[in-house]
């Protein structure tokens, strides 16, 4: 891989188009800040579209804080090259990632990059990864709205951005300029997940909203775009990420289930 900013001889805007004929749906995810769960919502939402069926890779595109591979317990699984590509990691049959974490010899190292080099490794990333045919390409972005977001949405027309708040209003007031970002550039929005939704004790069983609650439905339905479902705080979820063993709660099921039937996936 190139660490200049230039993109490979598959890497360029030819490559890219070239690869995205043989995805169905690109599913974008992001958020207006950071820490509200976004890595853990694409990790689940790709191993869910993956249980169901689906030919589906997970890119991640958060260069400075890869945590994707972690997550499935495959932080020690190396990507590598082949006739000028990159061969993507196999998380089992129906699911394979790719991620900077991946291509580095050590996963303490820091990724110190400027925009540009950042601008030119997606590309790489996107033209040059051999993903075979698909049927959903899941990116996780890192938050806000700065070169990686607005590279995906320049390269990938067809991207349909997933976007992740907690309820809380500062977290909404980021995710109001996520939703402008998406309209700015031209990017359709699939809909928006409210996680952290309250937190259920497993001893009594009542259920405390620690960061309130509905902010991400009462926004979706002000500014006109589908809300997907509210995901509680759940530890086994979170244990799972941990471990590197997604644990799907049931209502991110019925998210996927949504995002499923939103749309057909086109992939030979």
């Amino acid at each position: 891989m190139e660490n200049d900013g230039k993109a490979g001889p598959l890497g360029d805007d030819a490559g890219v188009t070239a690869a995205l004929e043989r995805i169905g749906r690109v599913l974008f995810v992001m958020s207006g800040k950071g820490g509200v769960g976004k890595s853990t919502v694409a990790v689940n939402l790709a191993a869910g579209l993956a249980l169901r069926g689906g030919r589906v890779g997970l890119l991640d595109t958060d260069f400075h804080g890869p945590d994707t591979l972690k997550m499935l317990g495959i932080e020690h699984e190396r990507v590598y090259h082949e006739d000028g590509h990159f061969v993507p990691i196999m998380y089992d049959e129906g699911l394979q990632v790719m991620s900077m974490a991946g291509l580095l010899e050590n996963t303490d190292t820091a990724v110190i990059w400027r925009g540009p080099v950042k601008i030119g490794v997606i590309k790489q990333f996107l033209g040059m990864t051999r993903w075979g045919d698909l049927d959903y390409l899941v990116v996780d972005a890192p938050p806000g709205t700065g070169d990686e977001p607005l590279t995906v949405a320049q390269l990938v027309p067809g991207a349909e951005a997933v976007i992740v708040t907690t309820p809380q209003e500062v977290s909404l007031l980021d995710v109001r300029k996520s939703i402008d970002f998406c309209r700015q550039v031209g990017l359709s929005i699939a809909g928006i997940i409210e996680n952290m939704n309250g937190f259920v004790c497993p001893h009594c069983g009542n259920k405390t909203h620690i960061f309130g609650s509905g902010g991400g439905r009462r926004l979706a339905e002000s500014v006109g775009v589908p809300f997907l479902g509210d995901l509680p705080i759940d530890p086994g979820v979170v244990l799972g990420g941990d471990r590197g063993q997604p644990s799907l709660h049931p209502v991110m099921g019925e998210i996927i289930d949504r995002i499923v039937a939103s749309g057909k996936p086109s992939a030979g």
